[in-house]
């Protein structure tokens, strides 16, 4: 009888451990297709714009630059996450980089850019995403990506997370642009892109920034454009 327990107890633990396993499969194939991790071995920074004491641009009901590109790059992180990026955050809270003792509004988001483009220099990182919301004339509207031409890889990125916030929000027919005056991309030393997601002065469109919905649609548009480009990448090589 003793021997029976003794047999039984190893039989229960796999069986426990056969669900467990099952479960944690489901769960992690919902989020990962399986092992198909297309961004395995990427290192991504993503850099929501402005927060503390700087804003950034707001709608005519007050929804809030910073607040909007937070909750995007939240997003945005967990589709990179489960597709096998490695992904840091400059800031995951309604924060700006500048140090505490650091006074006035324009020396606090003048020592937050340089601390951000600091982090991403030192990160290690294979390229960023910077995420901001635009401004402008109440009838000017639709997402935008911009990337420094000095690197081949961000124009080729750009235009195709373009493409894809083109393709799937259907509500934009802006091209991914070169510039050589946004600090951001100006002083990065690797590949990375600034997306202005729309604008906030526009309030059709800033009204869809409420939309949970809409800012996930948003951040996976951008993700299936890097999946995109990776995946060109690779059948290069």
């Amino acid at each position: 009888m003793k021997k029976k327990i003794w047999l039984a107890a190893p039989l229960l633990a796999l069986a426990l451990i056969v669900g467990m396993y099952t479960i944690f499969s489901v769960e992690w194939s919902e989020h990962t297709s399986g092992l198909d991790l297309p961004l395995s071995g990427q290192v991504i920074v993503i850099d929501p714009g402005h927060g503390g004491v700087d804003g950034g641009s707001s709608s005519r009901e007050g929804l809030m630059e910073d607040d909007v590109a937070l909750e995007i790059s939240f997003k945005l992180r967990d589709y990179l996450q489960s597709a096998g990026a490695l992904v840091l955050m400059t800031r995951e809270e309604d924060v700006d980089l500048a140090a505490p003792s650091t006074e006035g509004l324009r020396n606090r988001k003048v020592e937050d850019l340089q601390k951000r483009v600091q982090l991403i220099n030192e990160s290690g990182s294979d390229f960023f995403i910077s995420m901001h919301l635009n401004a402008g004339s109440p009838t000017w509207r639709g997402a935008q990506t911009f990337y420094n031409p000095a690197f081949t890889e961000s124009q080729t990125m750009g235009e195709t997370v373009q493409g894809e916030l083109t393709r799937q929000l259907e509500n934009t027919n802006r091209k991914a642009a070169g510039v050589n005056n946004i600090y951001m991309l100006d002083s990065t030393e690797i590949p990375g892109l600034l997306i202005e997601a729309g604008f906030l002065s526009n309030p059709e469109e800033a009204g869809r920034f409420e939309d949970e919905e809409y800012l996930d649609q948003m951040a996976a548009s951008i993700y299936q454009g890097l999946v995109r480009y990776f995946d060109a990448e690779n059948d290069t090589d």
